[in-house]
């Protein structure tokens, strides 16, 4: 899963590094030669991409140390944390609702794919299977009780088993 995130910021790193090195230079070499720099709106433009460009590099690549550096030995095996899916039961509404907590880049909270940094996902870090825990949401507040846990552990075990049959 991390994989992909990490294969994703890689592919955007590489585009950017291409506009940077290659196509923004000769767009500001073309800009400079049509003369007046203080009016050239052009060259303006191509500078502030310029910038954005560098600035938007230099998060990709501490993003991606920050992925390389998750260490999966260190996820806890019982508590909600990178990786989990939660079944949660809303006792108000009589619903239940199925969670997984994924990095920032991974989110799709349509899908149920929650960023462990979101107000939602931080409420479930470090819950475990039976805990009830207040939600706030963009529609209000709602409580939950953690009905099951599966951790990053269980689904790697999971797929260890399957994969030896």
């Amino acid at each position: 899963m991390t994989q992909h995130v990490k294969d994703r910021l890689q592919a955007e790193l590489d585009e950017l590094d291409t506009e940077l090195r290659v196509h923004l230079p000769k767009q500001i070499k073309t800009a400079k030669e049509w003369g007046d720099l203080r009016e050239n709106a052009e060259y303006h433009a191509a500078l502030a991409r310029q910038q954005f460009v560098q600035a938007r590099i230099g998060q990709l690549r501490q993003r991606l140390r920050e992925i390389s550096s998750i260490d999966v030995s260190k996820v806890p095996h019982d508590k909600a944390a990178y990786g989990s899916t939660l079944l949660l039961y809303d006792a108000e509404r009589d619903e239940e609702v199925t969670y997984r907590l994924v990095t920032p880049e991974e989110s799709d909270p349509q899908a149920g794919l929650i960023s462990t940094t979101s107000p939602v996902g931080k409420s479930l870090m470090g819950r475990e299977e039976g805990d009830e825990v207040k939600v706030v949401t963009p529609n209000g507040a709602r409580s939950f009780e953690i009905r099951r846990l599966t951790t990053l552990h269980d689904e790697l075990k999971a797929k260890d088993a399957d994969a030896g049959e």
